[in-house]
C-alpha cells in the first residue's frame, strides 16, 4: 500500500509533541528533586543579636578593669563562667600563675566552655577577656578596655546563647583568655622565664601547651580581639595568612556573602603577636586573628590602650557585622 502523506506528516507532529511532552515531564520531575535536595541541604543560621553583644560588652565594663588580681577581674569571671554554663555549656576553668614583667606574680585563669563535647569535629572560637593594668598610650592609669577584650567576648557570649538553643553540626570550644594584655613597657629591657615565649598572651601559651599535651586537636581557631569599633575594618594578618589561609579565605568569604565587605578587607597586612599566634605554634591548630587595622594608624586604632577605650566607641553595627560573620562560618561547617 502507498504511503499516505498526510498520515506520515501528522505522525511526526504527534511524535514531536510526544517527545516535548517526555522531556517536559523529566525536566519538571528534575527540577522539583533539585528543589527537594536544596531544601534538605538549606543551612539555617541563626540571628546574631547585636543589641545582646552590646550589653554584654557593656556588663563586663560595669565590672570596671579586668585586672588581673582585682575584684572587678574576679567578679567578670564568675559572671562569664555563669553565663556559659547557662547557655548549656560545659565549663572548665584553667587556673595557674605567671610573673608578669614587671614582677608580679598574676593569678590567672582561661575560662572554656564546650558545646557538644562528644563530637569529633571541632571548632575553637576565643577571645581575651582581661585588660591591660594602665593606659600606656595615655595617662597611664587603668581603664575601661570596651573594645579591646569586652567586645570579642561580649560577640562570643551572644554565639554561645545560639549554640544552646540550636546546636551546630560541629562541636563548638569557646575559650576566654587571660593575662593577654599585661604585655611589657617599651622600656622593659627583660625576657620572659623558661617556658614562655613572650610577656603578652600569657593565658593562650598556657592553654596551648596543655592542649598539646592533652592532644585537644581542632579542625581551626577563630580569635576575636578589638572587633566593636564603628566603621573597623578587619584585614588579613599576616600571621593567620602564613598559618591558615584557608581559613581566612572561608570567613571573609562568608562575610561579603553577607555583605559585609567593607568591614573585612580583602588585604593582606603585617603580623601581630596576639593570642592565635601559639594557637599555631604551640598547639599547632589553624588560626586566625580577627582584629582591627585602621590604615594611616596600623592595628588597634587611636584609642588602643587609652581612657577612650569606653563603650562611646563600641558600635552594634560593627558586632552584628563579626557576630553574623562567625555565626554563618560555624553553621555552615560541615
Amino acid at each position: 500500500m502507498k504511503n499516505n502523506p498526510l498520515i506520515i506528516v501528522n505522525s511526526f507532529k504527534f511524535l514531536k509533541y510526544f517527545t516535548f511532552l517526555l522531556l517536559f515531564a523529566f525536566g519538571c520531575a528534575g527540577k522539583k528533586k533539585t528543589e527537594e535536595k536544596t531544601a534538605q541541604t538549606a543551612v539555617h543560621v541563626p540571628d546574631f543579636n547585636a543589641d545582646s553583644a552590646y550589653f554584654y560588652t557593656e556588663k563586663q565594663v560595669k565590672f570596671g578593669p579586668r585586672i588581673p588580681g582585682t575584684s572587678a577581674h574576679r567578679q567578670t569571671g564568675d559572671f562569664l563562667v555563669k553565663k556559659l554554663k547557662q547557655f548549656g555549656a560545659q565549663v572548665r576553668e584553667e587556673k595557674f600563675q605567671a610573673v608578669s614583667f614587671d614582677g608580679r606574680t598574676l593569678d590567672l585563669r582561661n575560662i572554656i566552655g564546650q558545646f557538644s563535647p562528644a563530637l569529633s569535629k571541632r571548632i575553637l572560637l576565643a577571645a581575651h577577656w582581661d585588660t591591660r593594668p594602665f593606659a600606656d598610650k595615655d595617662d597611664k592609669k587603668p581603664f575601661p578596655g570596651a573594645n579591646d577584650g569586652a567586645s570579642g567576648v561580649g560577640v562570643l557570649l551572644e554565639a554561645a546563647r545560639h549554640f544552646s538553643e540550636a546546636p551546630p553540626t560541629a562541636g563548638i570550644d569557646i575559650v576566654f583568655f587571660d593575662g593577654e594584655d599585661w604585655g611589657e613597657t617599651e622600656d622593659a629591657n627583660t625576657h620572659p622565664p623558661e617556658g614562655w615565649d613572650s610577656w603578652w598572651c600569657l593565658g593562650s601559651q598556657y592553654w596551648a601547651k596543655h592542649a598539646k599535651q592533652t592532644r585537644y586537636a581542632a579542625f581551626y581557631a577563630i580569635l576575636l580581639d578589638m572587633v566593636g569599633a564603628p566603621h573597623a575594618q578587619f584585614f588579613r594578618e599576616g600571621e593567620s595568612m602564613n598559618s591558615a589561609p584557608s581559613v581566612v579565605d572561608k570567613v571573609w568569604s562568608h562575610a561579603h556573602a553577607l555583605g559585609y565587605a567593607d568591614y573585612f578587607v580583602k588585604e593582606t597586612q603585617a603580623s601581630i603577636t596576639d593570642d592565635h599566634l601559639f594557637i599555631n605554634r604551640i598547639a599547632q591548630i589553624p588560626a586566625i586573628d580577627i582584629v582591627q587595622y585602621q590604615p594611616g594608624i596600623g592595628y588597634f586604632g587611636d584609642y588602643h590602650h587609652t581612657q577612650k577605650d569606653n563603650m562611646s566607641i563600641i558600635s552594634k553595627e560593627t558586632l552584628k557585622a563579626v557576630g553574623a560573620t562567625v555565626l554563618r562560618v560555624v553553621y555552615y561547617e560541615k
